[in-house]
Formats: structure tokens, C-alpha cells, sequence
């Protein structure tokens, strides 16, 4: 009982930590230091018998493997986005889709340039920044409510592309070390879905900024606005070619590198981003330095919460609580997908979801014959659900660092279309694999 409080208690601190902006990587081991104490867990490889579950030992092995896997992965697809925003080629592919889509279209333009950017395998954040000043200058002049860019942005980013088959990025990628997919497993299914929440999120995004506006809510201008940037932009071909280049390579060499097709598919959209629109960067080595810092940044605080994972999964309450989900009735899916989507929430990373539950889950599903794609799209779709809880580090960064909104204002549409549209995207989901569809 007292393991149970200490694991419960640990991620409810975790997240409360986190949403108060203290640093993953101070909090994280602070609060497997909870869930030890409070379990019984030794605390110093010293204190047990060589290979004994400690805090210390089992943090960092938790820690170090998931960089150990993934950090070539996070740091090239960091260049990547890096390189697409100092050459300014996101910003020309990102503005093109809003010319061509016009004012009359506003929401949509912008949900399309981020869904577009994200699919090609630009990192999140960079979508986020090189799309926000275009987004404010659409919703001026459409007279729209500017609280809900940011779920215009999550929404054209995280739902329906991140997850999706063929998706270069990180989210559909883990679940191939631990169940031997590929990116494209269950591609059917994934499609139905990826339209399914595309077209239903769209509506509600709509019908939400419509009932505002009818309200009486209009665009109120700030005077730190940024301005769209006039700087001279590579044609949106070349800013495209490197987005075709990732989804190409990493389609040719899934079947033998696996997930270490990845690791070619960036390296080459870096390459091509650079020799087409070499002319047009502001400083090249600032945006591989940039880059290679926000890898740093961003698989540091992944590694962190995959860290405290290693220790709660050491704990006598974690097997309870792992034995419950998958033990649930019904489709062995379900249990997959709440175990991942749980602790995705809990911990407020998709990633570190998938991180932390398949190395348990995965040998379980697969022992009792579950088809490895349908629990690989499963997966996938149930980690971007929960994790965009208001204490993501994703959502904080969108809804404040870069539209200047408080969660107050803006957190309501975006949690209605980054969790609750997954939800119900993930529910379609297992019922299409339940009924044999893609199998």
C-alpha cells in the first residue's frame, strides 16, 4: 500500500513540479527519490547484491539506455528542423500553403503548413515558431480570437501527422526497437484514423472559434507582436524537396535499417536542405549549434522522466498497476493503449510513454500473440492523447513562450483537440483492428 502511495504520489509531484516550470532534469530524480523512499528501494548500488534493483542504479540505467537508443535520432532531427528555419525554407513552404489557401481559409491554411511541416519530419517547436507569426497575421486579418492559434498549431502538429504511419517523427519510430515494425505498420488503420481526426478536429477547432466569435470575441493586437519576416525566402520546391527526401529514404531502408533509417532519412534532408538553399541561411553553423543544443535540451528531459521510469518500474506497485492494465477485459489493445497512454500523461511526453511501458508491455502482447502492427499504430496513437496535458512541455512552450496566451485562455481548445481527438481517434482505432481491418 505505502509502494502504491509513493508511485501515485511521486507522478502526481512530477507532474505539479513540472507545470510550476522547475527543470526536468532536477525534478525528475527528485521524485524517484519519493517513490524509493516511500517503496522500500535501496538507495546505492552498494546497499544490494550486484544487478539489485536501486534508485541510483536503476535511474541511470533508465536514463543513459533511452540516450544510448535515441540520442543520434533526437540530435539530427533537431539539425533538421534547425536548418529548415535558418534557411527560412519552413517559413516559405509554411507561407505558400497560407497564400495559396487565403484569408477565407485561415484556420485551415495554418492547420495544413504545420500538418505539412510536422509529416516532413521538421521538429515540433520549429513548427510552432515558423508558423506563429503567420498564424497572427491570418487571425488579424480574419478578425478571429488569437487564443486559438495555439491549438490551430498543436493541432495541425500532434494529432493527426506525429502519430501517424510514415511519420518520421520520434513517437512512430520507438515502438520498432520493441516489436520489430515498421514505420508503416498498420498503415489502413492509421489512415482511417489520421483522416477520422483530421476532419472531426477541424470541425470542432471551427465550430469553437465560431461560438467565440459570436460572443462578441475578436483579434486584439499586442504591441510586441512579431512581425512576419521580409527577408528573401527560398522557393517553396526547394523548401519541400528536403521534407520528400526524409519520408523517401526512411521508406527505402525501414525494411533492413529499421529504426535506424531514421538516423540516414535526417542526415539526408539536412544535406539536401543545405544545397538547395545554401545562399539563403543566415548563419549555418549557429543553426547546427542551435540544433545540437536543443537535442541536448530535449532528449536531457526525455531521458529524465524514462530515468524515473526506470525506478518506478522497480517498485513492488508498478507490477500492480502494470498487471491491472493488461489484465483489463476485452481486447488486449485496450490494456496497451491505457497502460502507454497513462503513463504518457503522467509523465507528460509521448516518448517517454512508449519509453517506459514497452520494454514491459511489448514481451507481455507479444507472448499472448497480439499482431505486433495493430499494437505498434496502437501505441503510437495512444501516446499522443494524454501526453498533452496542461503540463507537456510542448503545450507550455506553444501556449506561453510563443503566443503569449495563458492556459486559462488557450488550454481548453487545445486540450479538447490534442487529447480528446487522440481519444476518440485511438477508440476507432482498436475497434478497427478488433474487426480485422489491416490484419
Amino acid at each position: 500500500m505505502l509502494s502504491m502511495i509513493g508511485l501515485i504520489g511521486g507522478l502526481i509531484l512530477l507532474i505539479i513540479l513540472t507545470m510550476r516550470g522547475m527543470n526536468l532534469l532536477v525534478v525528475a530524480p527528485l521524485c524517484a527519490l519519493f517513490v524509493a523512499v516511500l517503496s522500500g528501494l535501496p538507495l546505492f548500488p552498494q546497499l544490494v547484491e550486484e544487478g539489485g534493483a536501486n534508485l541510483v542504479g536503476n535511474y541511470m540505467a533508465g536514463f543513459s539506455g533511452f540516450v544510448a537508443s535515441w540520442f543520434l535520432m533526437f540530435l539530427l532531427g533537431a539539425i533538421f528542423g534547425k536548418v529548415m528555419e535558418d534557411s527560412g525554407a519552413a517559413d516559405s513552404v509554411s507561407k505558400w500553403i497560407v497564400e495559396k489557401l487565403g484569408m477565407k481559409q485561415a484556420v485551415l491554411a495554418i492547420v495544413i503548413a504545420c500538418a505539412v511541416l510536422t509529416y516532413g519530419g521538421v521538429s515540433l517547436f520549429v513548427v510552432a515558431f515558423s508558423v506563429y507569426p503567420m498564424a497572427l497575421s491570418l487571425f488579424k486579418q480574419a478578425d478571429l480570437p488569437r487564443r486559438f492559434i495555439p491549438a490551430a498549431l498543436a493541432f495541425g502538429s500532434v494529432t493527426f501527422t506525429m502519430t501517424s504511419a510514415g511519420s518520421p517523427e520520434i513517437q512512430n519510430w520507438i515502438p520498432i526497437e520493441y516489436l520489430g515494425t515498421s514505420p508503416y505498420a498498420g498503415w489502413e488503420v492509421s489512415l482511417i484514423v489520421a483522416i477520422f481526426m483530421a476532419v472531426f478536429g477541424y470541425w470542432w477547432l471551427r465550430r469553437m472559434i465560431g461560438k467565440a466569435v459570436s460572443k462578441g470575441e475578436r483579434f486584439e493586437a499586442r504591441e510586441d507582436d512579431p512581425k512576419v519576416a521580409e527577408k528573401e525566402l527560398p522557393h517553396p520546391i526547394t523548401g519541400l524537396i528536403p521534407l520528400v527526401v526524409v519520408l523517401i529514404i526512411s521508406f527505402i531502408f525501414h525494411d533492413s535499417l529499421q529504426q535506424s533509417a531514421l538516423i540516414v532519412a535526417l542526415l539526408g534532408g539536412v544535406i539536401s536542405a543545405y544545397f538547395l538553399n545554401r545562399k539563403y541561411f543566415t548563419d549555418f553553423w549557429e543553426a547546427l549549434s542551435a540544433g545540437t543544443l536543443g537535442a541536448l535540451i530535449a532528449i536531457g528531459n526525455t531521458a529524465a522522466v524514462v530515468g524515473f521510469g526506470g525506478v518506478a518500474k522497480a517498485v513492488p506497485a508498478f507490477e500492480m498497476a502494470v498487471s491491472a492494465m493488461t489484465s483489463i477485459p476485452g481486447s488486449p489493445l485496450i490494456g496497451g493503449a491505457i497502460a502507454v497512454s497513462v503513463i504518457a500523461g503522467m509523465t507528460g511526453s509521448a516518448s517517454g510513454g512508449q519509453a517506459i511501458a514497452l520494454p514491459i508491455l511489448a514481451p507481455h502482447y507479444m507472448d499472448m500473440g497480439v499482431n505486433a502492427e495493430a499494437l505498434h499504430r496502437t501505441v503510437a496513437i495512444s501516446s499522443g492523447a494524454l501526453d498533452s496535458l496542461p503540463h507537456n512541455g510542448y503545450v507550455v512552450t506553444t501556449i506561453r513562450a510563443i503566443c503569449g496566451e495563458s492556459h486559462s485562455a488557450a488550454y481548453g481548445a487545445v486540450g479538447a483537440l490534442t487529447v480528446i481527438v487522440p481519444l476518440i481517434g485511438l477508440a476507432l482505432a482498436v475497434i478497427l483492428f478488433s474487426l480485422g481491418v489491416g490484419i
